[in-house]
């Protein structure tokens, strides 16, 4: 048998499970990239040094999902240096001696152990997991590898992590997170808590991990590896002859089954007893059936003594076999008619076919499964076992993909290739925060790099995780709804949906910001007067309602001053100790940095720019003055004028695509003007004046260095506006420059810029 290394997927999905397997890519990238970031290494020294894997196989069942990683190293020689280890029942006579399957499979052994201690009770395990110690350091030594690829939850593999921990190799942990309900889940957990990287299925196993305080940033949601192989060799045509080579020339598709039944160590005579009844029952039901010796637990001698007891070995329905190649066995598994014991095998590989499965006793219990599977968990008469396998044989069930989507290996490769050797070794734990304990290591707050953003516009609530590096990673917008109550409720609503996406992410939240429009006390988070545009804004404690809600402190200021903090973190205001930002959009609006801090003011309307009076006798402007900038300049004044153009049927010009029932905007007049509208063009002129008259009393005023345009009037106005600069204001002020942002959500990112600013520095 050859390893074939396609990753082809080729069953029905369950789109959930696709959404899952395809939004881990971002999770790649992001973790890959801030890795890379963090070191003072680059790309090309990073990636050139050879990764020195080791993958360690105990059984034939790790190896058929270790396999297939296993190829998957090989074939990348410039990346990664192969090394395999075998030991445990691989090397037993009466297991099948499983080891040269591997051989044939091309992969050379760099060692074998011999590990197991026959016996048939619970002690025999306990030394085998000694000897294995006792044997493993002298291998490890001499193999030296950079990381030890580790499946599952057998006795052997605890062995192997407990020397690699002890001897500070790297573990990568395959398929850790999972519940079964035996002593494999200790061991399992065991595992995990000594591996320093995770390769787990399913998303639920992920969740299980991050509660295990494991750290999220090592986590892969990668699916089963063994996945890859069985969607990609499921469906081959020559499965009739692998049928009736195990079987005989008489079986049919569907019309067989497959037992597979282990014993479970912390209940040895009570699974020896189930084992009995199910035989008992399959005799009874009276059709073909592949049976396969049980694995080397504690109790496995006894089975095979029952087993043979009751003459199963030479009855004309069973062919008993230890060990069938996993390319062949799936396609029993994929053809038959049912498949009945407690293997993972039923819950997990026979789900992806849709073949029905009958899961006996409690080994299997707190597995996910498909609904192909029926579970006897009280197998306590030949009856119940029976009126199962008649309620399961000959039915087809849905194909699911819980377990992966046939691309796992390709996600572990790059998760592989992530991992820095120089990162330190020791392995650090998530736990859940402490009361009133604040003795965060400052690095650890560093790698922390999220927050919750929160932007109430007139007519839309956003609310966005954002990370350290300025970039959204999600974000949700709804609707501004017109009452307190309403708008309280949708936005803890939105931010609880972000916090659950966020550890999908692998994001830690450290704070909230909160950008809203109107004038607001940051130091007590209140908003005191609020634009028109938002109703039922006004003295509105924000901090305390949704800290109390969300657990985490809360930032809130004026959707100017978030733009200023925006710029200053992410933008071109970044290293830059004196500048103003001024927002052009619906309003006018702004702040401005002054020796790197931000200007509240003794009453916090400091950096109210748009209000900024350039003439007495100008238009009425929103705050109640006339002559404001905003009167002129702002979206709502152009759109003000754009609409008495109209109505008096002065706007429209040759070449202006207008449609009746189009409503009017700025962007109307703006066309108007470039199409050679004198009118619009003498708006927009004395548009472009106001606002440059009121950039230059800024500069006057408070001298900054440079000025930020944002919004969506910005690279219209940025030209006039330097023009005005150059030829009004005072010497010393002509030379400093007017940009515009080049970035796409400042209110959010200045929400954010808040949270990530303040909680690294720890300045509550």
């Amino acid at each position: 048998m050859q390893l074939r290394c396609g990753m082809e997927s080729h069953l029905c999905t369950n789109p959930h499970h696709l959404n899952v397997w395809k939004a881990q890519e971002l999770y790649y990238q992001r973790t890959r990239s801030e890795r890379m970031e963090k070191k003072d290494v680059t790309e090309h020294n990073y990636l050139k040094k050879k990764l020195r894997v080791c993958v360690a196989t105990c059984n034939r069942a790790d190896y058929s999902k270790l396999a297939p990683i296993m190829c998957g190293i090989k074939s990348h020689p410039d990346d990664f240096e192969l090394e395999v280890m075998v030991l445990g029942s691989h090397l037993i006579d009466d297991y099948g001696n499983t080891f040269r399957l591997i051989e044939q499979d091309g992969f050379e052994i760099g060692s074998k152990l011999h590990t197991i201690v026959r016996g048939e009770d619970e002690a025999a395990m306990v030394e085998s997991v000694g000897l294995a110690l006792v044997k493993l350091p002298d291998v490890l030594q001499r193999l030296h590898p950079d990381i030890l690829v580790v499946h599952g939850d057998r006795f052997d593999a605890l062995a192997l992590a407990t020397a690699a921990a002890l001897m500070n190799i790297r573990i990568l942990h395959v398929e850790g997170g999972e519940v079964s309900g035996t002593i494999d889940d200790s061991i399992r957990h065991a595992i995990s808590k000594l591996a320093h990287y995770h390769a787990c299925c399913t998303p639920r196993a992920e969740q299980y991990l991050i509660a295990m305080c494991e750290d999220h940033s090592r986590i892969l949601l990668a699916g089963c590896p063994s996945y890859d192989k069985l969607l990609s060799t499921y469906h081959k045509d020559n499965y009739m002859d692998v049928i009736k080579s195990w079987l005989g020339d008489t079986v049919q598709k569907h019309d067989y089954i497959v037992a597979l039944q282990h014993p479970v160590t912390t209940d040895i005579q009570h699974s020896i007893k189930i084992y009995g009844l199910m035989l008992d029952a399959l005799l009874s039901f009276n059709k073909k059936t592949l049976i396969l010796f049980p694995n080397i637990d504690a109790g496995s001698k006894e089975m095979v003594r029952v087993m043979r007891k009751k003459g199963i070995e030479q009855h004309p329905n069973f062919r008993a076999v230890k060990h069938i190649p996993f390319e062949q066995f799936i396609q029993l598994v994929c053809h038959a008619g049912c498949m009945i014991g407690n293997s993972s095998c039923g819950v997990r590989e026979a789900g992806a076919f849709g073949t029905a499965v009958v899961n006996l006793g409690t080994r299997q219990t707190g597995r996910e499964t498909g609904e192909n599977v029926i579970h006897v968990r009280d197998a306590d008469t030949h009856n119940k076992i029976y009126h199962a396998l008649e309620l399961q044989f000959g039915k087809r069930y849905p194909c699911g993909k819980i377990y992966g989507d046939g691309n796992a290996v390709t996600r572990i490769l790059k998760f592989l290739r992530t991992i820095d050797l120089d990162e330190p070794l020791q392995k650090t734990f998530c736990f859940p925060p402490v009361k009133d304990s604040f003795s965060q290591d400052i690095d650890h707050i560093l790698e922390t790099q999220s927050a919750l953003a929160v932007d109430l516009g007139g007519t839309n609530l956003r609310v966005a995780i954002v990370c350290m590096k300025g970039k959204i990673l999600k974000k949700y917008t709804q609707p501004n709804p017109k009452t307190f109550e309403d708008r309280m409720q949708l936005i803890l609503k939105m931010c609880f949906e972000a916090m659950w996406e966020a550890v999908r992410l692998n994001c830690r939240i450290l704070g909230v910001g909160v950008s809203t429009g109107g004038r607001v006390n940051p130091q007590e988070g209140v908003v005191l007067h609020s634009t028109k545009l938002i109703q039922e804004w006004s003295t509105i404690d924000l901090r305390t309602p949704i800290s109390d809600a969300m657990h985490l402190p809360v930032w809130v200021d004026n959707d100017g001053n978030c733009a200023a903090l925006a710029e200053k973190k992410f933008g071109h205001g970044k290293g830059v100790e004196n500048f103003v930002t001024i927002i052009t959009g619906t309003g006018i609006g702004g702040g401005i940095i002054h020796h790197s801090e931000l200007v509240h003011g003794s009453t916090f309307c400091a950096a109210e720019l748009g209000h900024i009076m350039v003439s007495l006798e100008g238009p009425e402007c929103s705050c109640g003055s006339r002559g404001c900038i905003e009167a002129y300049a702002s979206g709502m004044a152009l759109q003000r004028e754009a609409k008495r153009l109209h109505d008096e049927d002065l706007l429209k010009v040759e070449g202006m695509d207008m449609k009746l029932s189009e409503p009017v905007t700025a962007a109307h007049l703006i066309t108007a003007a470039s199409l050679g509208n004198p009118k619009a063009d003498a708006i927009l002129n004395k548009a472009c004046t106001a606002l440059g008259v009121g950039i230059i009393n800024i500069l006057h005023i408070v001298n900054p260095s440079l000025v930020i345009l944002s919004g969506v009037l910005a690279s219209y106005y940025q030209n006039p506006v330097q023009h005005i600069v150059h030829g009004r204001a005072l010497l010393s002020a002509q030379s400093i420059k007017v940009v515009t942002s080049d970035l796409e959500d400042p209110a959010l990112l200045g929400a954010a810029s808040m949270v990530l600013d303040y909680t690294t520095r720890r300045t509550y």
